[in-house]
């Protein structure tokens, strides 16, 4: 055998393209529409009451929830977008489409922590009086709309962190609003006017805890670095453990979406059938890893054992 060919010996392409979409974005659109609709409303009907009983708690909801809206758009075009056919210039698609939301809607969230927590500092030194009994009716149609919405991504949310943001958004409004009828409530039996500006406080906290994680895994993704949920050692052990692997390199994982993962690698195969081994190793990514998008390099010698020759 050459050795100065030794990197393309018997090297077979697994795109597993065709195998299992189980992981591709699912379809959420009419859960979108509805969820984008109903907090719509529910904006303009808290905006306009939050003025009217003079309640930075409620106004504040009113932005995070507006913030929600947008985040909603912004995912479903990404969710849309992901499920777009190859093209020859974007040769996966458009599935980044769905990280790039994600990273977008963490932003918004970061935006909105700002303005609430600026305006809630203000009402704490000059505070204003609040109409108590309207916080609390205002709040608890708050949490009936979010808490609907939150049902409806309730069975994507374990496979896309794009659908996981959308969910965990409306749980943690239906949340504070639940914190905004307290609010209410203790101004209507104590009269105590700095519960307010601290309740919209602790939505700021709320709403920054929530889009923290969420910042933190677009940016990861968007780097392309391995997905959170899976380990590259425990990857390349499964490879290196297949029969007749001598050892493996060169390998590479990244996210696709926020659903589908991609692998490269190179293994070492001295002897046996490169296309068995390619069958094997792709049916262990899927079982063991839900990587579906793979290419596998098989050769009969690592390259580090022709490093001398020219």
């Amino acid at each position: 055998m050459d050795a100065g060919h030794s990197h393309s010996h018997e090297h077979g392409h697994a795109h597993a393209h065709g195998h299992g979409h189980s992981h591709a974005p699912a379809n959420f659109g009419m859960a979108f529409a509805v969820g984008i609709g109903l907090n719509t409303a529910f904006v303009l009907i808290e905006t306009f009451y939050g003025f009217y009983a003079n309640s930075m708690a409620l106004v504040a909801d009113a932005g995070h929830n507006l913030s929600d809206v947008l985040g909603l758009i912004v995912a479903w075009a990404g969710a849309t977008m992901a499920r777009t056919s190859a093209t020859p210039r974007f040769t996966y698609g458009l599935k980044k489409a769905s990280i790039l939301s994600a990273l977008i809607n963490s932003l918004f969230l970061l935006i909105a922590v700002g303005a609430i927590g600026a305006e809630a500092i203000r009402r704490l030194f000059h505070p204003s009086s609040t109409e108590g009994m309207v916080v609390v009716i205002v709040a608890a149609i708050g949490i009936l709309v979010n808490g609907a919405t939150a049902l409806m991504f309730t069975r994507g949310r374990e496979h896309d962190i794009n659908i996981q943001g959308a969910f965990l958004h409306m749980v943690s409004d239906a949340l504070v609003s639940a914190a905004v009828v307290f609010s209410g409530l203790v101004i209507l039996w104590t009269g105590q006017r700095w519960v307010d500006p601290v309740m919209s406080l602790a939505v700021a906290v709320v709403i920054l805890w929530g889009s923290i994680g969420l910042l933190k895994e677009s940016v990861w993704m968007s780097l392309a670095g391995v997905p959170s949920g899976i380990d590259p050692d425990a990857v390349e052990a499964a490879l290196a453990s297949l029969e007749g692997v001598e050892s493996v390199h060169d390998l590479h994982i990244w996210p696709l979406s926020t659903t589908e993962t991609a692998l490269t690698a190179h293994l070492v195969l001295p002897e046996g059938s490169p296309d068995d081994l390619i069958c094997s190793a792709r049916s262990v990514l899927h079982r063991s890893f839900k990587i579906e998008h793979c290419t596998l390099q098989v050769e009969r010698e690592h390259p580090e054992d022709h490093r001398d020759c020219q």
